[in-house]
């Protein structure tokens, strides 16, 4: 990488190098084993000149999202997430029968659904095939396209302009954050909203989630690099929020610049908390490397340890965070007999790279193994609880992230 994607500086900073992965949500059927795996480098830089923190884009959104493998619909919290979310941004910002929400990367439909249920007209953006039929299944009214400049200026045409655009878990997933942005421009009436969320890079580095690293995640923000990304399509933030989901996440509250007013207290404070991190100069992220490698060895020499002692060890869920995990780690069969998952999409298939065999979560208590490994971490509230059975023959769960934490779980 020699510029940065979005103030074109040279030579961006290395935060962490993880060596070189498969691409995260390439999972194999079972005649795709004896063929070759394109892995590409997986190396995190930041921008000394804005801090937005980035990797090489080395595959294309094309190659991955035509076939996507990640249904939202499949997570409990997830979904109660966008009910609560619809419910909060429909009072705040007075939608009635005659608003326009519309949805970029909308997945399966998982939140518009709330939307519809309030009378109130959408439509999804979702470049999926497959993620997209399911959401028309449903009666969510979808369109499968990438967003850009144009795209944005088309549904404008046909629909009129949305009073909420929502864009959620994808600002990270372009590679043309500035060609999106315009896109979400173009989208929005001009004194509407642009609700965002995306992982916050504070937590990210402060609580060592370095598997949220893959090649679908193009960047990584603070809240001071956003507003810079946001500024460079003609959008201004004028609120955020602090959310836990996906282990810690900002949702972005943006207007056009014409619009937008004052921002709140809530920017300069989180604004703070950053720069008292050090993200805004090399400092903070100099640890980091040392920090990842630690979480890789304390894993492996448990999962070593537990084979020596002829235990058994399982995982739980197949995300795309996990196959960072696992590539990084090197864990293959041998550590980790299998993984189950609630997608049905992924039984039957092998992840990418460590081929690990993805069985449905009924496995789990057919063989009683001894440690079942959450590769899903971030839900862990909710998997503790999904997973309490375990509890009836003694086995306990595993946390690889921030730190290795064995849990002993009882209903």
């Amino acid at each position: 990488m020699t510029r940065c994607r979005l103030c074109g500086s040279e030579a961006p900073a290395s935060v962490v190098d993880l060596g070189a992965t498969p691409p995260c949500e390439s999972f194999l059927a079972a005649d795709q084993l004896d063929q070759p795996e394109p892995a590409y480098p997986l190396h995190l830089r930041v921008c000394t000149d804005c801090w937005l923190a980035q990797i090489p884009p080395l595959i294309t959104p094309e190659e991955t999202f035509k076939e996507y493998a990640y249904f939202s619909s499949y997570s409990t919290s997830w979904v109660e997430h966008a009910r609560t979310f619809v419910a909060d941004a429909v009072q705040r910002l007075a939608l009635g029968s005659d608003a326009f929400v519309v949805e970029v990367a909308s997945n399966d439909g998982y939140l518009l659904r709330h939307v519809l249920d309030r009378g109130i007209r959408c439509l999804g953006i979702e470049p999926s095939v497959n993620v997209g039929a399911a959401a028309r299944d449903a009666g969510v009214p979808t369109l499968t396209e990438f967003l850009d400049p144009d795209t944005g200026s088309a549904v404008r045409a046909e629909h009129g302009p949305a009073d909420l655009v929502v864009a959620n878990n994808v600002y990270a997933h372009i590679p043309d954050v500035v060609g999106f942005t315009q896109g979400l421009r173009a989208l929005v009436a001009d004194d509407g909203w642009v609700s965002i969320e995306v992982q916050h890079l504070l937590t990210l580095i402060e609580e060592n989630q370095y598997d949220t690293i893959y090649h679908e995640h193009f960047q990584y923000y603070t809240v001071a690099s956003a507003a810079r990304a946001l500024a460079s399509g003609g959008l201004t933030l004028v609120d955020v929020e602090l959310l836990p989901t996906h282990g810690g996440s900002i949702r972005l509250w943006a207007r056009p610049a014409e619009a937008a007013g004052e921002p709140t207290r809530r920017v300069a404070d989180v604004l703070a908390r950053e720069k008292a991190a050090g993200l805004q100069e090399l400092s903070g992220y100099t640890e980091f490397s040392a920090r990842v490698a630690k979480v890789r060895r304390d894993l492996l020499r448990f999962l070593i340890e537990a084979a020596e002692r002829g235990e058994t060890v399982v995982g739980y869920g197949a995300p795309g965070k996990g196959n960072t995990l696992l590539n990084h780690c090197g864990i293959r069969p041998d550590l980790l007999a299998y993984t189950v998952d609630r997608n049905p999409y992924k039984h039957g298939r092998f992840t990418p790279g460590t081929r690990i065999p993805i069985l449905p979560p009924e496995q789990i208590a057919a063989d009683r193994p001894d440690y079942v490994l959450v590769l899903p971490w971030n839900l862990r509230a909710e998997l503790v609880e999904q997973l309490s059975y375990v509890h009836e023959w003694g086995g306990r769960l595993v946390f690889p992230i921030p730190e290795l934490s064995i849990v002993e779980v009882t209903r």
